[in-house]
């Protein structure tokens, strides 16, 4: 007799498969054992998959950059098609839960519903890119500038949009209760310490297994960051689950009419 222990998400499946010797046919029985996840290793788990979905992004991102497709004289259009395909020829990424983004230059200050005219890509630009692919029906939301050239100002834009990602983020995590409204604040304060603009109407939203969850009202800005939201967003989700958050920052810099963003799971 041969026992075959097989886990399966959380049940344990315990096969026992036997042969008499005058009979040809094996037989097997089947003892189920559920077992229970907590909610903290319900939420280690999610955790992980949107960990694992935004690994994969940052490696799309990376690879883009090896391979040097961001190069003047492309257009927006031509660089977007090219990270797409990218995605799913080296990652396996066929789906995507938000239009892909590519902005340089000007487009740079248009925000997320904006469609700005295609531009092509100069010496001394500046860009970002926007993707939120999914993977194993996990969803990551992922934006990096770029700087092509030596321009002080702009790379001066880069590196403080990302510096004040961190320190957000690691303010962020100090809380233990916090509203959208009050999120939303300390980042429009943040940037402006920094001496530039915040441009976008969010500062962040959730994320989940796709499709993540939406508001009762599709106009409601309840799972943003936003200034209309006063709720906590330590609240759990309609499924008693915690809820985990993008951070997206913007910065302006209308003197020059250039912006940097960058975006990740907080």
């Amino acid at each position: 007799m041969k026992k075959i222990i097989i886990l399966i998400l959380i049940a344990i499946v315990t096969l026992s498969c036997s042969r008499k010797n005058s009979d040809k046919m094996i037989t097997c029985t089947a003892e189920i054992n559920l077992v229970a996840l907590t909610e903290d290793e319900k939420d280690k788990t999610t955790k992980m998959k949107l960990l694992e979905a935004e690994k994969i992004a940052n490696q799309l991102f990376e690879m883009v950059e090896k391979n040097n497709l961001i190069i003047a004289g492309k257009s927006e259009e031509q660089l977007n098609n090219e990270v797409t395909k990218l995605a799913l020829e080296k990652f396996g990424v066929q789906r995507h839960w938000h239009k892909k983004i590519v902005r340089t230059g000007i487009n740079t200050l248009s925000i997320y519903n904006d469609n700005p005219t295609n531009r092509i890509i100069q010496q001394d630009d500046i860009l970002f890119i926007d993707f939120g692919i999914i993977v194993d029906g996990w969803e990551s939301d992922f934006a990096k500038t770029y700087i092509i050239g030596n321009n002080a100002k702009k790379i001066k834009l880069k590196n403080d949009v990302e510096k004040a990602w961190l320190e957000t983020q690691a303010w962020y995590l100090k809380q233990t209760r916090l509203t959208g409204a009050e999120f939303f604040k300390f980042i429009v304060d943040k940037t402006e310490t920094y001496g530039y603009t915040f441009g976008g109407v969010i500062a962040g939203h959730i994320v989940g297994e796709y499709p993540h969850e939406q508001p009762l009202d599709p106009k409601s800005f309840d799972l943003d960051v936003h200034p209309d939201n006063h709720n906590d967003m330590f609240l759990l989700d309609a499924k008693g689950n915690k809820r985990h958050w993008i951070l997206e920052i913007h910065f302006v810099d209308k003197e020059n009419k250039i912006a940097g963003y960058m975006e990740k799971l907080l």
